[in-house]
C-alpha cells in the first residue's frame, strides 16, 4: 500500500518533469535581405503550423518567435514589384537562420 509521503514525492515528480519537457523549446529566427531595399513591404514565414511576419526596414527583416522547423519565406513587395517566395529554410532550435539576399523583380 502506498503511504502519503511516496505519493506526495511522486506527484511533484511528475509536475517538474512536465515542466522541463516544455523548458528545452527555444524559439529561433528567419533574417534576411532584400534588392531593391526599398521595394518590400512585410517578410512572412509559414510552416505547416505557424505563419509570421516581420517588417522590412532598410532592406531588412527579421522574423522571430521561429518554432524549429522548415519554413517558406514570402516577401511582401511594393508595386511594380512583385511578390516572391523561398522554400526550404530550416529553422533549429535557438538559432538565426540566414535567408540571404532575396532579389524582387518588376
Amino acid at each position: 500500500m502506498m503511504n502519503f509521503r511516496s505519493f506526495k514525492l511522486g506527484a511533484v515528480t511528475v509536475a517538474a518533469a512536465g515542466l522541463f519537457a516544455f523548458a528545452h523549446l527555444r524559439f529561433g529566427s528567419i533574417r534576411g535581405t532584400i534588392t531593391p531595399t526599398d521595394a518590400g513591404v512585410r517578410a512572412w514565414a509559414e510552416s505547416a503550423t505557424d505563419t509570421l511576419k516581420a517588417p522590412i526596414v532598410n532592406g531588412s527583416f527579421e522574423i522571430t518567435d521561429a518554432k524549429p522547423g522548415a519554413y517558406k519565406v514570402v516577401i511582401e513587395a511594393k508595386p511594380p514589384y512583385r511578390n516572391v517566395a523561398k522554400d526550404g529554410l530550416m529553422v533549429t532550435d535557438g538559432q538565426a537562420t540566414d535567408a540571404g539576399e532575396i532579389t524582387l523583380e518588376k
